[in-house]
């Protein structure tokens, strides 16, 4: 299965059924503002320095990347990633204060997220199958 940073389920996962996890979407309508992979792309982004690499480290296509980025940056009132354009001494990019701010309220929000669900999720382990069943 190949990984899709908007759908979280297709992401390479050592955890199997038994361990269910919780992941949060910001949806703007139909259009996923923000979600576990776009989150994980900010964070490439902030550590790579542009989306080229971001998108190398994450496997992804460069131009997967960018239309995730430009689909932030559509959903907030500033951008969320600012890009400079290639050339002789190459471009770049880099998480917004804006985008640090909204990644760390969403990391926050994942966690809080987590804990409030955290008994029912245990309650619903013995429930699910196993992969091999």
């Amino acid at each position: 299965m190949s990984s899709d940073p908007d759908n979280p389920d297709s992401a390479p996962n050592s955890q199997n059924r038994h361990d269910p996890t919780p992941r949060l979407r910001i949806l703007l309508g139909e259009v996923t503002a923000l979600g576990p992979g776009k989150a994980r792309l900010l964070e490439a982004i902030r550590s790579a320095g542009s989306i080229s690499a971001a998108a190398r480290d994450m496997g992804m296509s460069y131009r997967r990347a960018w239309n995730l980025v430009e689909t932030m940056n559509r959903s907030f009132r500033e951008p969320l990633v600012d890009t400079a354009r290639g050339g002789t001494r190459g471009g770049g990019a880099r998480v917004t204060p804006l985008g640090e701010d909204v990644l760390a309220r969403y990391r926050r929000m994942e966690e809080r997220a987590a804990e409030a669900i955290r008994d029912e999720l245990d309650a619903m382990r013995p429930l699910l199958r196993d992969d091999n069943e």
